[in-house]
């Protein structure tokens, strides 16, 4: 998952909500939202978001395409020593996969808009993404909802953008494709005018056909959007496992990659299963 863990990409929304524009029909469509999807250039340093600097990858134009990386073949040290950014929150070193996402899209709809999107938890619900192993798309997320606490059993309508409210915590439960159901942890680190910042992780041990694959706060992710004049929004998302990871998620490079692009195409109100896949 990816989730919106993420950070990260539909059913119709709860009665309460309001419908999220798609952005390639409310705003002209341009080649930084529609073009395939490109990959970044090395740095060994490994990621780094926009904490008070420029980020790494840095952002493309507005008319230029997402980049997209994976981190996982850059160095085994990165792998097991990577330190994050104190501003992400996260304590864990290193990664079994990490993948990170920088763009620049046009909407006009402001942050309510994207807290109204990122709050309909029930959207995620049929989030397409390609699969590298069957080379076809595939469904990623099967179900989705929001949850009044952090058990399972406790679901609600979709989140109103007055609750996603700079400090708050919220969980939801999503039904992945290949870790299963779990409980996510959804929290605002900043939500202002011109600057959203959410963290996604899971509660709950994932498994696949019943073996643990990924335990508690091994999947993370984070998401970055900073308003820029004339309704232009940076976008930067970093997804993390965890170095313990299991093989089975460890080791699957591409579908890290697609199941990343799949939310961020979610997020910026593109069709999840658009041509061409970000990793064939």
């Amino acid at each position: 998952m990816l989730v919106l863990a993420a950070l990260l990409l539909i059913s119709s929304p709860a009665p309460h909500t309001q419908p999220f524009l798609d952005l390639s029909a409310a705003n002209p469509p341009s080649t930084a939202v529609t073009a395939p999807i490109r990959p970044a250039a090395d740095a060994a340093s490994g990621p780094q978001p926009p904490c008070n600097q420029e980020p790494t990858p840095p952002y493309p134009a507005f008319d230029q395409t997402a980049i997209v990386k994976s981190w996982s073949e850059i160095a085994p040290t990165l792998k097991r020593d990577w330190i994050p950014p104190t501003c992400t929150g996260w304590f864990a070193t290193g990664f079994s996969t990490m993948v990170t996402i920088t763009a620049r899209f046009r909407y006009s709809a402001g942050a309510d808009g994207i807290l109204r999107r990122l709050g309909a938890i029930s959207e995620l619900t049929g989030v397409r993404y390609w699969s590298a192993t069957h080379k076809q798309w595939r469904t990623l997320i099967l179900d989705a909802y929001a949850l009044s606490a952090s058990q399972a059993d406790r679901r609600r309508e979709n989140f109103a953008p007055a609750e996603m409210h700079e400090g708050n915590v919220l969980y939801f439960e999503q039904t992945d494709n290949l870790s299963g159901k779990g409980v996510y942890r959804m929290y605002i680190a900043k939500a202002s005018e011109d600057r959203l910042v959410i963290e996604v992780e899971n509660v709950t041990t994932l498994r696949y056909l019943l073996v643990p694959v990924l335990h508690a706060g091994e999947m993370q992710s984070i998401y970055f959007l900073d308003r820029e004049p004339d309704n232009v929004w940076r976008y930067y998302s970093m997804v993390r496992t965890g170095k313990d990871a299991n093989h089975l998620i460890a080791r699957n490079e591409s579908s890290a990659v697609n199941r990343a692009v799949a939310l961020y195409r979610h997020v910026v109100g593109l069709p999840t299963d658009q041509e061409p896949p970000a990793a064939p």
